[in-house]
């Protein structure tokens, strides 16, 4: 079916059902950003394979909100759908909430399925739709509709060992429950999969690029339980879990056990999913709050900050080998954006304890680049030839960590526009990689640094301008970001977090500069304690691009001491012409 057949297919079960508005978010029971195949209702929906949006269909229009990543992409991938793009954030568009109000009838009712709905946006839409006489119910229409779904995976469930994790399992629970004790509850539910496979040291492959695996956990004063697949616990997963003292109990009954908690105060995230609420809601007290182990994982211990510092080596000789073999054969050799996509994932897996991607490739050539997540598919994607430029945004899962790097370069004759942006994205990227701050400073009060350069000659970009990045764990993770949005998390000794600014020209080139870096302590005077970034990710810059004018000299040191460092790092693992190739890249700007 077309999407356009699949809308008019859910619009039948809406008309039996009596529904005037369902929507379709991009979540699954527990509320991930990347999702299970069988759980990516609205890109099967929709035809939108962005990592953000959802969908609202009425009985006559539809609608995909989504953010400033995707505002190329969406409209390429949502034609003739008969589904409208709001662009989420921008002035005119809509609040959706707002938008279904005023486009059903009076006393109409309004559907969302409540296993993928957070709780958060379920008391949003009912406290609005509820003043003006509308009814929000469960109804999981889309179950009719997408009736050839995949299933769960049956990949194993496997142990991340203490000297790669840092911290037992038994410290991490003890842990969580003394921050339960402080909160005055006795129940605590973690329904996000990579806070469960942080909390166990457990890790698996139910998620594509995320080593996460489909579980929830319930842990009380007395009892830690993990309700899992049972049957995809390796032997020493499960000897793990017996010697922490967590039971183990089937996926399926989980909602069954929560039915039969009562008389307790649960924690719980306000993001887990409306069915968990309604089961525990019954003779049960909810304290909403962040699930405790959320912050403890994003803060990274020493020994997962040196898996961290091992990893960014063997990906920065693949990284290196892949733009080698990328400048010598564009234009040389047949390639297109999907093929080199490939090519770069088999420098990686040469590497020892590669894993697998950390997310799906975006290789964008000329104007592909300026589609900020672009996917190239197997089938139409772009032939690349040594013109004009790319941007290659990719990362590695290792079993010490995760990785995340983008590098745009030119594969031929660029003008001198794009040098020019290119540079002040770099600029910008230097800065905030150079910054010293103050104790208690949030990823909000960071982000205008990064952004300075371009702000001064009339632009900006988009998206956020840094993540927080998993332990050989998601590539996107919270609670800390480097963005706009005001976020009241303050930046901590040992999160991980990106620094990667950008430019995009619609139509005509896309760009990015990243690395990973690591909050550290840097000194304390008089006026407190202040911290600075560690640099983590070791790859050079391409200088051909650099319009050296417009860096400080400040700047300048500061990008000669970063590739002096990896050539430290990076120039014994190479030999032969790739080795002189490199050289050439690192040497004084």
């Amino acid at each position: 079916m077309t999407s356009k057949e699949k809308v008019a297919a859910l619009r039948e079960e809406m008309q039996k059902n009596n529904v005037d508005a369902f929507i379709v978010y991009s979540a699954d029971p527990h509320m991930s950003e990347y999702l299970p195949e069988e759980w990516q209702e609205r890109a099967w929906l929709s035809g939108f394979l962005g990592s953000a949006g959802f969908v609202v269909i009425t009985k006559d229009k539809a609608g995909l909100w989504t953010d400033g990543r995707y505002f190329t992409q969406a409209p390429i991938e949502l034609a003739g759908s008969g589904i409208d793009l709001f662009k989420d954030g921008m002035e005119g568009t809509p609040n959706y909430i707002d938008w279904i109000i005023s486009e059903i009838p009076a006393h109409g009712k309004v559907a969302v399925n409540a296993l993928a709905t957070s709780h958060s946006n379920w008391e949003l839409l009912y406290q609005k739709l509820n003043a003006k006489n509308l009814t929000l119910v469960d109804s999981p229409l889309l179950k009719e509709v997408w009736k050839e779904r995949g299933t769960p995976s049956k990949n194993p469930i496997f142990v991340h060992p203490l000297d790669r994790a840092g911290k037992s399992v038994t410290d991490k629970i003890s842990a969580i429950r003394q921050k339960m004790e402080e909160q005055e509850v006795t129940a605590h539910v973690i329904s996000s999969l990579d806070d469960v496979a942080w909390t166990l040291n457990l890790r698996g492959s139910d998620v594509e690029s995320n080593p996460v695996f489909l579980g929830y956990i319930l842990i009380t004063k007395n009892d830690a339980i993990l309700f899992t697949d049972l049957d995809k616990m390796e032997v020493e997963a499960r000897k793990q879990m017996d010697e922490s003292f967590v039971k183990m109990m089937p996926y399926e009954e989980f909602y069954n056990h929560l039915r039969t908690i009562k008389n307790q105060n649960v924690l719980i995230s306000p993001n887990s999913n409306q069915s968990i609420f309604e089961a525990l809601k019954i003779d049960n007290k909810f304290v909403k709050a962040a699930v405790p182990g959320s912050l403890m994982k994003a803060q990274k211990n020493e020994t997962e900050l040196e898996g961290f510092r091992k990893v960014m080596v063997r990906d920065g000789v693949a990284m290196v080998k892949f733009f080698y073999w990328l400048t010598h054969n564009a234009g040389q050799e047949t390639m297109n954006e999907y093929s080199i996509g490939k090519k770069l994932r088999e420098f990686r897996a040469a590497g020892e304890n590669f894993v697998g991607e950390s997310f799906g490739s975006i290789i964008g050539y000329k104007d592909n680049g300026a589609m900020m997540h672009y996917s190239a598919k197997s089938e139409g994607s772009k032939e690349v030839t040594n013109d004009a430029s790319i941007l290659v945004d990719s990362g590695g899962q290792y079993l010490e960590g995760t990785t995340d790097i983008t590098r745009t370069l030119a594969l031929g004759a660029v003008s001198e526009e794009f040098k020019t942006n290119s540079t002040l994205v770099l600029q910008g990227m230097i800065r905030l990689s150079m910054v010293k701050f103050p104790k208690a400073t949030r990823g909000v009060q960071l982000d205008a640094i990064a952004r300075l350069p371009l702000w001064m000659h009339g632009k900006d970009y988009n998206h956020g301008t840094g993540h927080g990045v998993g332990s050989f764990m998601n590539v996107h993770e919270g609670p800390q970001n480097i963005r706009k949005d005001l976020n009241p998390q303050e930046l901590l000794v040992g999160m991980v977090v990106s620094n990667e600014p950008g430019y995009y020209v619609e139509g005509d080139y896309g760009i990015r500069h990243e690395n990973l870096i690591a909050v550290k302590e840097s000194e304390t005077t008089i006026h407190g304690t202040f911290y600075e970034f560690e640099t983590l990710t070791f790859c050079p810059f391409f200088k051909n691009d650099i319009v050296k004018e417009i860096l400080s000299q400040d700047e300048i040191n500061w990008l000669n001491s970063y590739h002096k460092t990896c050539e430290e790092k990076i120039a014994p693992h190479l030999e032969g012409e790739v080795k002189e190739w490199f050289l050439s890249l690192v040497s004084p700007l």
